[in-house]
């Protein structure tokens, strides 16, 4: 393999690292909501960055480094959660979305020939990857709600409510964040050929 090569792999694993460490750290700030406690975080954040700035390669091998780490027991979830009971708890389909808003949200950035769309198709993309992100995480809150005896079952406009409606403020700030960041990072990784 070319230096060049062994190089480029390493600049990606080295974005990749630092994209899942600042989801990480993104969980770790956090506010639970009601009325399931399921929190608002600064995860999404990265998880859309990602998706807009480094490309679905590079951004589906953060979300994976991340949701491994978390599912042999790093605590990277929000609140310090960690494990398989994580991952399979009412908050597993939002994590789970993390890695399915990647190529969602990239396919409103680049054109074919891998070049960057201007503003509103970035903001387009990360309004796609969070809605990607609620498009898994309620129906899983709803489905967890109900098969754990533990857990008062609720019905699908209660789970909309709290899965979602609750996080729409959030959402719109975290997405024009995101925008701002990837319309600058976007061209940098494309340039490098992510």
């Amino acid at each position: 393999m070319r230096r060049d090569a062994v190089d480029e792999r390493l600049h990606m694993a080295g974005a990749a690292v630092l994209l899942a460490m600042l989801t990480w750290l993104g969980a770790m700030v956090h506010i639970p909501l009601r009325p399931f406690g399921v929190p608002m975080t600064l995860q999404t954040l990265f998880v859309v960055l990602a998706a807009l700035s480094v490309g679905p390669r590079v951004g589906m091998l953060a979300m994976v480094t991340y949701i491994i780490a978390g599912a042999i027991g790093v605590p990277v979830f929000s609140d310090g959660g960690a494990g398989l009971t994580t991952l399979f708890g009412q908050t597993g389909g939002y994590i789970l979305g993390f890695l399915a808003a990647q190529p969602v949200a990239n396919w409103f950035v680049r054109r074919r020939d891998r070049t960057i769309r201007r503003w509103p198709y970035i903001l387009c993309g990360a309004l796609a990857a969070h809605l990607v992100i609620f498009t898994l995480g309620v129906p899983w809150i709803w489905m967890t709600r109900r098969l754990d005896p533990d857990a008062a079952a609720i019905t699908w406009s209660a789970a909309v409510s709290g899965g979602f409606v609750v996080f729409i403020p959030g959402m719109l700030l975290k997405s024009v964040a995101a925008t701002i960041l990837g319309t600058w990072l976007a061209p940098i990784s494309a340039r490098r050929g992510w």
